[in-house]
């Protein structure tokens, strides 16, 4: 044979053996295709504000459709993942929304990513700073159980391997402040039988109280989303339907889609003849943003290991979940993610700490957070930022000071933490009135304004410029045990004062439950297969922080507002009626105002000072803020535009605007 010939057929062969491995053995699971299906230029709806950014900004939207291997260990933590349908690659497919903000010049752009983890699929949009700055901004979907119109995902439905359902038992309550036709039941959560029979409906009027059974045969599934009850359902009781579910949706499949997006736009090339990245390879670092039931995914992506992608590549650089006390109630059968911190809704039971820590209470094994994420060199910085309504409704002691409550549990060299003290969930709308124009709480007290706004975006800065820049973050401030700053939830401990027609904190923080969901679930990590309803172990202790004698917390990062305060700013409210009644109002905060004279305070009988009393004339006042303002300025947590806004609205505020000018007030 011609050795010519021979070599050629040689080399052949083995494009052909080539060909018919790549043919044959699946490609790494990621993003298979990326649709842009609307561009158009970024508005107010976007938050974009005319004349402050570096370039021109638009606005891209459309769906990424991806593939997950259930063989790749990274995503083994996925619960159901392996009773997914597959196609041809053995891969499971998902189809999730995004939206992508970008500069129309990518030249232009600052190189950071920042990722806004949607909320139950609500949109999230940049600030003016990102803009300023040139930043690139991402949201897409990664709850499977929100509407397709929102930002969201198509997960797949699991199966038993013959095609038949997959079932179990489920817990659902329904407390009621008004009369009802009908409950409507969760998604994710279809009965297996309309057969009233094979299930379980009781009422209670308080969480202690004697359970009342309710017959068969006089309530029943109206459908596979709602139940009704003959004469209706009565206010003031809490219903609570035990039955069987089936078809549970994958909803763990939201973190590895996360993960998969934000690592095309970060890596993948900008031109492809199947596959092009908007971004053109223009990203060095990401970031991500999460509020509340967002920030709570933040902890659950990092803890189960999925800040590293399947390349072995880190995918968030920094991170801050803000207001976010506990884990997602994402990975397991027949999740909630959209679920609160109601009783037997999970997701208090998981690791909550950054630092190893021996849960010996509830019989756990030493853990972190970032256990998973030190194992592979993708440990992100991060900042964490909460305020006091994360005490008192969303059980943040733990966090702080474990199950055990005895001891401050340290931060890690890569993480800060901030706290607001005197702030409801996400703060309030500010301002510097002396009768602030916000609602009042279900007791009759006015909504607290005491706002977080100005110090996170302060926060948020730092974030970045420290990914980017290393520039170290001002030093953590929170309260801490060892300093005599957590004590426990009660009036006398935190000093509370009594203040006529104010209700004393006590009995108010939501209770911390320890409980045994069986032992096909694992605890630690929030996900398998749980028992409903499970067993309750005991309550744990909780602490929350001390006040002065004015009832404001101390210590952490006070707002301007709350270093020149009005009145008492607290992160619990009483509820008036229903269920719950005289109990903390979920997660609420309060103000109570200063009388504005000495006289009316006298009057009242109430112990604080007055603001006349506190600060003489309104020319006083607006210059404590101003030093207040100033000095914030100085420790960064301040950005210097925002202290001259609070300043000027400080000037056009009315506390004290009729009264003389005075010296010096007597506090």
């Amino acid at each position: 044979m011609n050795s010519r010939l021979s070599r050629q057929r040689l080399l052949t062969h083995a494009a052909a053996l080539v060909a018919l491995l790549a043919s044959s053995t699946p490609s790494p699971a990621a993003i298979t295709r990326l649709v842009v299906e609307k561009t158009q230029p970024a508005g107010p709806a976007d938050g974009f504000p005319a004349g402050t950014a570096t370039a021109p900004y638009e606005v891209l939207t459309g769906h990424a459709y991806g593939e997950i291997d259930p063989a790749d260990p990274r995503n083994a933590i996925l619960t159901d993942l392996a009773f997914a349908p597959k196609n041809a690659r053995g891969r499971v497919e998902y189809v999730a929304t995004f939206t992508l903000t970008k500069p129309v010049d990518l030249s232009k752009a600052s190189g950071v990513l920042v990722y806004g983890v949607s909320n139950r699929g609500n949109r999230v949009i940049a600030d003016d700073f990102n803009y300023a700055r040139g930043d690139t901004f991402l949201v897409s979907g990664w709850q499977g159980d929100v509407p397709a119109n929102m930002q969201s995902i198509q997960v797949p439905v699991a199966r038993q391997p013959d095609g038949s359902s997959i079932t179990g038992a489920v817990l659902v309550r329904f407390p009621l402040t008004e009369p009802a036709d009908k409950l409507v039941l969760p998604g994710n959560r279809a009965p297996v039988s309309h057969d009233t029979t094979n299930a379980t409906l009781t009422k209670r009027r308080a969480e202690d109280a004697v359970v009342i059974p309710i017959a068969s045969s006089q309530w029943s599934f109206a459908d596979d989303q709602t139940i009704t009850l003959r004469g209706g359902f009565a206010a003031g009781y809490i219903y609570e339907l035990t039955y069987t579910a089936k078809d549970p949706l994958v909803l763990g499949v939201g973190l590895a889609a996360t993960r998969d997006l934000v690592s095309f736009f970060r890596h993948a090339p900008a031109e492809n003849a199947s596959l092009a990245n908007p971004l053109a390879s223009r990203l060095r670092w990401v970031i991500a943003l999460g509020t509340s039931q967002s920030g709570n995914f933040i902890r659950t992506f990092l803890h189960l290991g999925f800040n590293e992608d399947e390349a072995g590549r880190i995918v968030w650089d920094g991170a801050n979940p803000h207001i976010a006390a506990r884990q997602n109630p994402l990975n397991f059968r027949f999740a909630i993610p959209g679920g609160a911190t109601a009783p037997f809704e999970p997701g208090s039971e998981a690791v909550l700490w950054w630092s190893p820590y021996v849960d010996t209470t509830r019989q756990r094994p030493t853990a972190s957070l970032l256990d998973r994420a030190q194992k592979t060199s993708t440990v992100p910085k991060i900042i964490e930022t909460f305020g006091a309504a994360e005490f008192w409704g969303l059980r943040m002691s733990p966090n702080l000071v474990g199950t055990a409550a005895d001891r401050d549990i340290p931060l890690p060299e890569n993480v800060r933490r901030y706290y607001f003290p005197g702030t409801t969930h996400g703060g309030g709308r500010g301002g510097f009135m002396v009768a602030p124009k916000s609602a009042t709480n279900e007791y009759g007290l006015t909504l607290n304004p005491n706002p977080q706004t100005e110090t996170m975006r302060a926060l948020r800065v730092a974030l970045i410029e420290w990914v980017t820049k290393g520039t170290e973050p001002p030093p953590s401030r929170y309260p801490r045990l060892d300093r005599g700053e957590l004590v426990p939830p009660d009036s006398r401990a935190m000093g509370f004062p009594s203040i006529p027609g104010v209700a004393l904190p006590d009995r108010l923080i939501n209770p911390l439950y320890d409980y045994d969901f069986g032992p096909d679930f694992n605890h630690n990590d929030l996900s398998g297969v749980m028992r409903q309803p499970p067993v309750l172990r005991r309550i744990l202790p909780q602490l929350v922080p001390r006040v002065d004698s004015d009832g404001n917390e101390i210590g952490g990062v006070p707002s301007v507002l709350h270093q020149t305060p009005l009145g008492t700013y607290v992160g619990w409210a009483v509820t008036a009626t229903g269920f719950y009644k005289d109990r903390q109002s979920g997660f609420a905060g309060s103000f109570i105002p200063f009388a504005p004279t000495k006289a009316e305070r006298l009057a009242a009988g109430d112990p604080r000072p007055s603001l006349e009393e506190r600060y003489g004339s309104h020319e006083n006042y607006v210059a404590r803020v101003r030093t207040a303002a100033v000095k914030a300025v100085g420790e960064r947590f301040l950005l210097p535009i925002d202290a001259e806004k609070l300043i000027q609205q400080a000037q056009a505020g009315d506390v004290l605007a009729g009264a003389t000018t005075s010296s010096t007030p007597a506090r």
